[in-house]
């Protein structure tokens, strides 16, 4: 595929619009993690522990959030436990009252430390499980012992009083398992669970082919948690995420670009998503530039906020409101123009991709994973 006319057309800047405050923001500490997931969305090219922010960058950093009005911080990886810091990162989240929400695999976890962040003012333990029999588990994560030892840290969480989400990447490996799963989250004390598809980016894309279920399965699953909905409401909260593949319409990726929730990169790239650097936009670093500066003034943060950007049939279409026209990352992915209706619209002209893709996918036995490691290409 020639890219390079997509390439030029996507360095115009369109008018700004002038964004709100943004809310949230993924908090990426590390690429670091003992488990070696294959649908990890961290990019192919993962950095090492020399190339991170430092304490004093990432506390900067969340001042600069905080003094922008972001309400909540996720800290994200890689593993975030991994970064010796942890505590002082969230103390100082804590000290400007942002809420704090730890992402994390479980498996470096102790019942101690659980409780040292938790007094340090972490507010909330999302907890991912890879699988609910061990020997899925650890194939998964390429991991020993893996689904025992998350089993325990989430009962230290409760232990210590956090709120919990259990947080289950769904894929063809794992998709019958969603009954099964719902009982755990309850037989846990989880607050949430999040059963969300496994997203083609990073390292998913290059395992879309031994990941991505088939429809059936996905229909199957979407009614059981359709039931399980109506019947845990007011007790159990699930948050449900299908994949784009099998959609006659896109998510609102993000709830639109840069409209609400930024992003830091373990090195201090700023994104409007953790995808988005797979994008030929020019991305500003946290530790060149002030973060109130690239989220007003940026050109990649404006790129693609507003409307004016698009093509038809996006532009005149009622819908802009509710999708913003897709995925920029998936757009260009699969057509080579980030300006490009996400192929997972049904109006899109290139709907069709999203078909032949699934479909090649999910015609024979999955291949061996490809598994997700620092140094590889």
């Amino acid at each position: 595929m020639d890219r390079s006319a997509s390439v030029e057309t996507i360095e115009r800047v369109s008018p700004a619009v002038r964004a709100g405050p943004p809310l949230g923001m993924l908090a990426e500490l590390t690429h670091r993690c003992p488990l070696q997931c294959p649908y990890c969305s961290n990019p192919i090219q993962l950095l090492k522990a020399a190339d991170e922010l430092d304490t004093g960058t990432w506390l900067s950093a969340f001042s600069q959030a905080a003094d922008l009005g972001v309400l909540q911080v996720h800290l994200s990886g890689g593993e975030p436990t991994l970064r010796q810091d942890l505590e002082e990162l969230v103390s100082g989240l804590a000290s400007r009252g942002v809420y704090t929400n730890l992402i994390t695999a479980g498996v470096t976890l102790t019942p101690d430390r659980i409780k040292r962040l938790a007094d340090c003012g972490l507010d909330h333990v999302q907890l991912s499980l890879q699988a609910l029999d061990p020997e899925t588990s650890d194939k998964i994560g390429n991991y020993k012992q893996s689904l025992g030892k998350k089993l325990s840290v989430a009962g230290w969480v409760r232990e210590a009083g956090l709120p919990l989400t259990i947080n289950a990447p769904t894929h063809r490996h794992n998709i019958g398992q969603t009954p099964a799963l719902i009982e755990l989250a309850l037989e846990l004390g989880a607050d949430r669970l999040e059963i969300a598809h496994v997203q083609y980016y990073g390292w998913a894309a290059r395992n879309r082919a031994a990941l991505l279920p088939d429809y059936e399965s996905v229909l199957e699953e979407a009614a059981i948690v359709g039931e399980a909905r109506e019947r845990l409401k007011g007790v159990l909260n699930i948050d449900y995420v299908t994949p784009d593949y099998y959609a006659q319409f896109p998510k609102p990726c993000m709830g639109g670009w840069a409209k609400d929730v930024i992003t830091i990169k373990p090195e201090g790239k700023v994104l409007p998503c953790h995808a988005a650097e797979s994008l030929p936009l020019p991305f500003d670093n946290v530790k060149e530039k002030p973060l109130s500066a690239i989220w007003y003034d940026s050109e990649a943060f404006n790129r693609f906020r507003g409307y004016q950007w698009m093509k038809e049939p996006c532009r005149s279409c009622p819908r802009k409101e509710i999708d913003f026209g897709g995925c920029r990352c998936q757009a260009f992915a699969l057509t080579g123009d980030a300006e490009a209706t996400d192929p997972a619209c049904s109006l899109s002209p290139d709907h069709h991709l999203m078909a032949e893709v699934a479909g090649a996918a999910t015609a024979a036995e999955p291949p061996p994973f490809i598994y997700r490691r620092i140094g590889q290409v």
